[in-house]
């Protein structure tokens, strides 16, 4: 079985430098692959209701679409850019994880999540991530016209990015021991997001190996992570 992990996308526009590549990447994929994780921030930011989705949004969307249809398990992780995904895909045979997800692939235990959540000291930034999911937030912006808040949105997107902001070698390490952390309570692999770094440490635990992934991202490096019979391997993207 063929699972392809990848995250941080972060789409705004289809002047994007990834945004082309992403949907040949998700082209290639149609008949090689069992599984896809797309480990949050697939979308720069996501609001959608009665079905209408950002312009931009719509030729990706309907590319994981396809995927679907033609047999491909896929499941969406919230991210710290893309939340409330759920009343659209979930209608659609695809499974939306607002935190994370512990699963079991080829024997192995994995934990998968964006990855934000992982530095609890970052006090500010969990407080905004909480607010942002409340069903207070929910109604506001369904108070606002789409395109206004599809501008909004577009434009604040720094904010988020302003709160987590930290050297990402820093943030990999704690990724790293948190990594560990899950290897002592018996997981075989950790994936992450978030980090933008790709990155692939393997190392032995009680006498099982023990796998922890950063998977980069498409703003820059293009990677994903390809886990197939047992094996993990980083792939790069070509232009």
């Amino acid at each position: 079985m063929k699972s392809v992990f990848l995250s941080d996308v972060h789409l705004r526009t289809e002047r994007d430098r990834g945004y082309r590549r992403i949907l040949n990447f998700l082209d290639g994929m149609k008949d090689a692959v069992e599984r896809l994780f797309i480990v949050g921030d697939f979308f720069d930011f996501w609001f959608c209701e009665n079905g209408s989705i950002y312009p931009p949004f719509r030729e990706p969307v309907d590319k994981i679409l396809e995927l679907a249809e033609r047999g491909v398990r896929i499941s969406i992780f919230e991210g710290n850019h893309d939340f409330g995904l759920a009343p659209y895909f979930c209608g659609k045979g695809i499974e939306v994880y607002p935190d994370w997800a512990d699963l079991t692939l080829e024997g192995q235990r994995f934990f998968v999540a964006h990855g934000d959540m992982v530095d609890r000291s970052n006090y500010r930034y969990l407080a905004l991530r909480k607010i942002l999911r409340t069903g207070v937030f929910c109604r506001l912006q369904e108070m606002v016209p789409r395109p206004l808040l599809w501008q909004m949105a577009s434009a604040s997107s720094m904010v988020s990015k302003g709160l987590t902001v930290e050297s990402q070698k820093a943030l990999a390490e704690k990724m790293d021991a948190f990594a560990r952390e899950k290897f002592e309570e018996g997981v075989d692999a950790v994936v992450l997001g978030h980090c933008h770094i790709p990155l692939l440490r393997q190392c032995e635990v009680k006498g099982r190996l023990k796998t922890f992934v950063t998977l980069g991202d498409w703003v820059e490096h293009f990677s994903c992570l390809i886990f197939e019979e047992g094996r993990f391997e980083l792939f790069f993207s070509e232009p």
